[in-house]
């Protein structure tokens, strides 16, 4: 059962998929073949786990739908794991530190390793659906402490990446030393791609939000649509092309960042 695309029962042609794993180098992963996880302290949600240790990342994406009142009100996070959490669609609200934040489409909240968050949904009946991430913190000298970082998609700066114009980046969290990691929109017009195949230390897990691309992941020229997941490990090739008519393709994305690599 592909639980996202509401697939039940026996399909009427061969079983296919389009999806491709290949641990410790790359992942495409799409949402006709995603799962329904049981995870503790998720109450009334359907959550798949995206990137993981076990497919060769140092951190966790989900994809969450909140229906009625779901939620995590156990906590999420702390202890050494910072988090972030980006509405997709709906209405949710997070509680960190005791304060709450009431997130529409668009919105995120940050938080730092030493503060759990917890979120409900809020969207009247309705379902919501959010991208997570956690990851454990890095400690390093000299940096201070990361805080709650919290706002929307649409108020933050946009800028042409690399001096593309029709690429455009936004970052979600401040350019600070005491952030050993940033999330990021890339979106590309349609025509558009990277300006090289890029080569680096840094991983990623990216969701994709909108539009239609073709990804070089190491050498392997991959289809990727509208609710597809791609895992990108460290020193991984990788670049894209932006297809299709008329809709940008975008993409939420987590880099790390800031530190020197441990031995």
């Amino acid at each position: 059962m592909g639980y996202l695309n509401h697939q039940q029962g026996y399909r009427e042609g061969l079983l296919e998929l389009r999806s491709v794993v290949k641990k410790d180098n790359y992942a495409v992963l799409t949402p006709d073949g995603l799962v329904n996880n049981v995870v503790p302290g998720f109450d009334d949600c359907d959550i798949t786990i995206l990137g993981s240790p076990r497919i060769g990342a140092r951190f966790v994406d989900y994809l969450v739908t909140l229906k009625n009142n779901g939620g995590n009100t156990q906590g999420f996070g702390g202890n050494g794991i910072q988090t972030f959490i980006y509405v997709v669609y709906g209405n949710i609200t997070v509680t960190v530190d005791g304060k709450d934040y009431d997130l529409t489409e668009g919105g995120y909240v940050y938080a730092p390793p030493h503060l759990e968050m917890t979120f409900v949904n809020n969207n009247k009946g309705q379902d919501s659906r959010v991208f997570l991430y956690k990851k454990r913190y890095q400690e390093a000298k000299g940096v201070g402490q990361p805080e709650v970082i919290t706002g929307n998609k649409n108020d933050l700066t946009w800028k042409a990446y690399e001096g593309m114009e029709e690429v455009q980046v936004t970052d979600f969290l401040p350019a600070d030393l005491a952030y050993d990691m940033n999330i990021h929109i890339l979106s590309f017009k349609p025509g558009a791609s990277h300006g090289y195949i890029e080569t680096h230390v840094q991983e990623h897990g990216a969701y994709v939000l909108s539009g239609r691309g073709v990804y070089n992941l190491d050498n392997d020229w991959m289809p990727v649509d509208k609710g597809d997941y791609i895992f990108m490990a460290a020193y991984t090739p990788q670049a894209t092309y932006a297809v299709g008519l008329d809709e940008e393709f975008s993409y939420i994305y987590s880099k790390d960042a800031n530190r020197d690599i441990e031995l």
